[in-house]
């Protein structure tokens, strides 16, 4: 089976991971991918698992996600969208020739140009939703949207409950979670040294949404206190650029140097002792058994995959969700849920881990349980190849 991958972010994040841990399988069965992306840090990482890379200057999404949807000056991005169609549609115009066998988004936003490839190549196509969208009927735009799955795409498939919620209530929605190889990788209980701080971590493309700076003003605040916490922090920015076009952006508000603002933010707090920002790691399994508590204090009202990853190594969460569902935190069962990514709050939640010991090692012990249940990448990798079957099947008797 040859399949086309398109890829949204030039950045490796989440989900370029979690296609990366999906594909070591799928290529164990026989499935041959390539992967057409912007050029950018996620292609050597693409290339070491064994994919063909295709690398352009930019793909062409639209983005109706929660948070990132165009309104006022947003609508702004559109022109950079409209930019970026040429080269997309070069990158594809070089592949027409290929023996495709199916099309794969990676991510909803790339709907419009998914689109176009499943008209220039002639193969179904299965869509990858792994943000959360504008609620249904929330807009022109939306229903826009959820009728392009409804006519175009031969397969729907959300990382989880929530986000499949998002998505029109007429539409067939595979849920099929993200998953991680921990083989031959240590995933005991990992305790900070006697008498050292607790550490907590981040691993994420570093963006304001995913609610960095509230998780460095609550150490702020534990250290006001006199707690003893490590924060470690593992990522990059998401857009690397610089020159007029970064001072463009940034007057626009459509790109911040976060890496500079923390940076800025530490020394002016004094916080160098507490925070370390430890960059791009190419595997962040080699971080996740030295840390006690994994935070993710999104804007985003939802778990990242950071949360699983970390139970499989016995690793609890602090999450900022309102109403979690069983497949993104089980509140004081894997982990603590709080409301909002409020710094109070933040930092409330992570002072009763560091000061009850046997509360986080018995979160973290009931985490992994969870996630080798709900996140096996094994039994979901096998679930996407038997959907990739039924999409074939289904259109070659079309």
């Amino acid at each position: 089976m040859n399949v086309l991958f398109l890829h949204p972010a030039a950045a490796f994040g989440g989900a370029s991971k979690s296609l990366i841990e999906l594909y070591s399988l799928l290529c164990a069965d026989g499935v041959r991918g390539t992967v057409l992306t912007p050029a950018g840090s996620v292609c050597p990482s693409f290339e070491k698992a064994g994919m063909r890379v295709c690398a352009v200057r930019g793909l062409s999404q639209f983005d109706n996600t929660r948070y990132g949807y165009y309104r006022k000056i947003r609508w702004l991005i559109l022109l950079r969208e409209i930019l970026l169609l040429p080269f997309s549609l070069a990158g594809l115009w070089r592949l027409r020739r290929e023996s495709f066998d199916l099309i794969h988004l990676n991510e909803i936003t790339l709907l419009p140009l998914g689109v176009l490839a499943k008209w220039l190549l002639r193969v179904p196509m299965v869509v990858h939703v792994r943000s959360l969208q504008r609620k249904p009927g929330s807009g022109l735009r939306t229903r826009w949207v959820n009728w392009l799955l409804r006519r175009h795409a031969d397969a729907v498939v959300a990382i989880d409950h929530t986000v499949a919620a998002t998505l029109g209530a007429d539409l067939l929605v595979h849920v099929i979670h993200n998953g991680l190889q921990v083989s031959g990788m240590q995933t005991g209980e990992h305790p900070s040294p006697e008498g050292g701080p607790v550490r907590v971590g981040f691993l994420g493309v570093l963006i304001p949404l995913k609610g960095i700076f509230e998780l460095v003003e609550a150490i702020r605040i534990l250290k006001a206190r006199g707690v003893e916490i490590e924060c470690l922090v593992a990522g990059e920015n998401a857009r690397q650029i610089s020159g007029f076009k970064a001072w463009i952006l940034r007057k626009f508000g459509f790109a911040r140097d976060v890496r500079a603002e923390l940076d800025e933010l530490i020394r002016r707090e004094s916080l160098e002792d507490r925070v370390k920002l430890l960059g791009f790691m190419s595997d962040v399994r080699e971080l996740y058994p030295q840390l006690d508590i994994l935070c993710f204090p999104s804007h985003l009202d939802a778990a990242g995959r950071p949360v699983f990853e970390a139970a499989f190594y016995s690793v609890p969460s602090v999450v900022a969700v309102a109403d979690p569902v069983p497949d993104a935190l089980l509140h004081e069962v894997t982990g603590l849920a709080v409301p909002t990514p409020d710094p109070l709050l933040i930092a409330d939640a992570l002072q009763r881990l560091v000061e009850e010991p046997e509360l986080r090692r018995q979160l973290g012990r009931q985490a992994r349980i969870w996630a080798q249940e709900t996140f096996a990448i094994e039994a979901n990798a096998a679930r996407m190849r038997d959907l990739y079957r039924h999409v074939l099947s289904s259109s070659s008797s079309r």
